[in-house]
């Protein structure tokens, strides 16, 4: 397991305890990247990281307690729009790396874009590719050691291979919006509520119908909105609504609030679907509950 620390002070007490372990600091590059603030976490303000003015302090700590670092590690944030950006921030990286003698990797993180809507850009991996090649092939010639090259894209991977299935309860009429209300809420979907994210949404029971705006919301009893006035093909009762690029970040963040259930996973493969995760019971809500005799 490789140990990675992004706090002074948890690193001096690592180092005075485990001197002999290897481990990775994390940085923060004081660089804004991100869709937004809420998922970007490379910027001054952050929690993230050991800021990169604090370097010499690193090094007085390494200097103390005779430990190993073995690399350096930052994660600027999630869907990186320009990969310029990224790349000023890798550059802050390669100039940290050199005060690290022993090192034998660097990990650049992730965030790459990947798109939501239809027109929806994503990041350039091949540019990228070749712009950050280029300079870490420079920086190991100059370093003396053939490093080890890392990223950490998670999302960028599997975002777009898996969607989320609900079924429309309640289709509401009211003076302002067409309200399409389904069977789930931010207990299973939660990244629009909290990111201003957005999952394209289709009805796959009628996917030729006539297209009507509708505002498609959760049963969950906080305004769980996961789209206003999307143009969607005509919903009726019953129907069942496919949110795209659920692969990733969406049953991870699902949770049990209003003491709901959390979904079914099934896998598709070669033609073929495996339940992979059964639907959660009412027995599951309650099985590490401890009753308390309070006599």
């Amino acid at each position: 397991v490789q140990i990675n620390i992004d706090n002074i002070s948890i690193l001096e007490q690592f180092g005075n305890i485990y001197p002999d372990t290897p481990v990775c600091v994390r940085i923060n590059p004081h660089v804004m990247a991100g869709g937004n603030r809420k998922i970007s976490v490379g910027h001054i303000d952050s929690k993230f990281g050991i800021s990169v003015h604090q370097v010499p302090h690193i090094m007085r700590v390494v200097k103390n307690t005779g430990m190993h670092i073995n690399g350096i590690h930052m994660h600027t944030g999630s869907d990186i729009l320009d990969i310029d950006v990224f790349i000023s921030a890798t550059e802050i990286l390669f100039n940290t790396a050199t005060e690290f003698k022993d090192l034998d990797f660097i990990d650049f993180g992730s965030g790459f874009k990947v798109p939501y809507k239809e027109g929806d850009i994503s990041t350039n991996i091949e540019e990228l590719g070749k712009k950050l090649t280029k300079r870490f092939n420079s920086f190991c010639k100059d370093y003396g050691k053939e490093l080890t090259l890392m990223f950490e894209p998670g999302k960028f991977l599997v975002s777009e291979s898996g969607v989320f299935l609900a079924n429309v309860n309640v289709v509401k009429q009211t003076t302002s919006t067409v309200f399409a209300s389904v069977d789930s809420g931010f207990n299973h979907l939660v990244r629009p509520m909290m990111y201003d994210s957005y999952h394209h949404i289709h009805n796959i029971s009628n996917p030729k119908g006539r297209e009507r705006y509708y505002s498609v919301v959760g049963y969950i009893c906080e305004t769980d909105t996961f789209g206003s006035n999307r143009r969607i093909s005509e919903i009726k009762e019953g129907d069942t609504l496919c949110f795209n690029n659920a692969g990733a970040y969406c049953f991870s963040m699902a949770s049990n609030y209003n003491s709901r259930y959390k979904p079914a996973e099934v896998l598709l493969y070669n033609g073929k679907d495996y339940l992979i995760r059964k639907q959660e019971t009412f027995d599951d809500l309650l099985k590490n509950q401890v009753i308390v005799d309070l006599e």
